[in-house]
């Protein structure tokens, strides 16, 4: 009955002409991009590529950006940066959001304020792009593709010069503004959430040669080990990403005029994981700092700490990695969700809650509430996210290091669009995925 009933709901997105077209958009944008993550730069040497390709696999500490670029960034292809300067954008014109006064004065302005703050996420996604891909040709070219967990130097570009590393530079620049068009094509033309696609299509597309890796490298037993915790993994993502705490909100009757306004009621939906796979891009960036610095600090202990213990495989990196989950869960839900804020706008709306006086006591309320839903939340990201990868780092298998976060952002991603289609499908009258 439940495969039945699956084929109808598929069946139900292809009757409806407009969500059809959606759809097949969408596919065509992910295939563009698929495309884009294997073209290789100009004077980028294949040879070369494949050889770090066959060396580092995901197990270095840029595997975390290789895994959002689709694999591009070890090959040096024209989407090598991916998506991440945008989303790296995205957080940082929202944290600044809470902190300058005219961005503040933006984000409340509505859809005008939401259109200065998009592009100014847009430029400064372009100078992240130009910052980021210069490092790399740094990186790639002087040797120090030690860091992609490879055991010898490898020089991608050979036959160096400033005007090749320059137009190479352009090249991935181009690349990260072509991908963030994309990204926005598909949230308005496709089935929503753009840069969310994007990111789940390159994880995905990483999946099956991740599971051959750990066959290859821990027989049957471990794999088969593996499989039986993705089915429990995937019964707690989704069982946790539905959770929510729905907060009921009274809007009190008034009259306008000769019009009488309000006595509605409706809810707040405090989701238990509020950030989404935010604290992971977070941590991750976070521990990326050590490696930078170690190209710059002339301490061979220094550099010796950071090869040997800063790396996915290692229990020192995976436990500080989720410890770092866990607190930046903490700090960006209170970043997306200002309580000061939210009970402003339930106040200014003539809203309550019920037995809450509207004010302060509200704000303490709702920042009561989000500490009770966060503590859950933040733990259930560090052991999902951790867990995998600290069973892997105990087995001393090096193939898929990033197998919870790939987990969490597939199903994460995969009930958010399911939820977009259903509603497009109930609007219709038809029937949907979830019920």
């Amino acid at each position: 009955m439940g495969g039945t009933a699956l084929l109808s709901s598929l069946k139900n997105i292809f009757k409806v002409p407009d969500l059809r077209n959606k759809v097949v958009f969408t596919l065509g944008v992910i295939g563009l991009y698929q495309l884009g993550a294997n073209v290789i730069c100009p004077y980028i040497s294949i040879s070369q590529v494949q050889q770090l390709e066959n060396q580092a696999k995901q197990a270095g500490i840029l595997g975390f950006l290789n895994l959002f670029s689709g694999g591009g960034l070890l090959r040096m292809a024209v989407f090598g940066l991916g998506i991440m300067p945008y989303i790296t954008s995205s957080i940082i014109i929202q944290l600044l959001s809470t902190v300058i006064p005219k961005l503040e004065e933006w984000r409340d302005q509505g859809a005008v304020g939401q259109k200065k703050l998009t592009q100014t996420t847009r430029y400064l996604t372009i100078g992240l792009a130009l910052l980021q891909s210069s490092g790399l040709v740094y990186v790639f070219h002087s040797g120090a593709a030690g860091l992609l967990g490879s055991n010898t130097n490898v020089d991608l570009i050979p036959n160096f010069t400033l005007w090749r590393a320059g137009f190479i530079v352009l090249t991935l620049t181009a690349g990260t503004a072509f991908v963030m068009w994309l990204g926005e094509l598909i949230t308005q033309r496709g089935v929503g959430n753009g840069m969310s696609i994007l990111i789940f299509a390159n994880v995905v597309a990483g999946i099956p040669a991740g599971y051959t890796a750990v066959l290859d490298e821990g027989g049957r037993l471990k794999f088969g080990v593996m499989v039986g915790l993705t089915v429990v993994l995937l019964a707690i993502i989704v069982f946790m990403e539905q959770g929510q705490r729905r907060i009921p909100v009274t809007f009190a009757k008034r009259v306008v005029g000769r019009r009488m306004y309000g006595g509605s009621s409706t809810y707040i939906p405090l989701k238990v994981n509020q950030s989404g796979v935010i604290p992971i891009i977070f941590a991750s960036s976070l521990l990326y700092i050590p490696v930078l610095l170690a190209n710059i600090i002339p301490s061979t202990a220094f550099r010796t700490f950071v090869n040997n213990h800063i790396t996915p495989t290692s229990l020192v990196y995976v436990v500080t990695y989720g410890l770092l989950i866990f607190a930046f869960t903490f700090f960006y839900v209170y970043v997306a969700f200002d309580p000061h804020q939210q009970a402003d706008i339930i106040r200014k709306q003539g809203g309550y809650i019920p037995g809450i006086r509207p004010g302060p006591p509200t704000e303490k309320y709702l920042s009561r509430i989000l500490n009770r839903i966060t503590l859950p939340g933040g733990f259930y990201l560090a052991v999902v996210a951790v867990v995998p990868s600290l069973l892997l780092a105990l087995w001393h298998l090096t193939g898929y290091p990033f197998y919870g976060t790939t987990l969490l952002i597939a199903v994460g991603v995969s009930l958010e669009t399911m939820k977009q289609i259903d509603s497009q499908l109930m609007m219709r009258n038809y029937e949907g995925f979830l019920k």
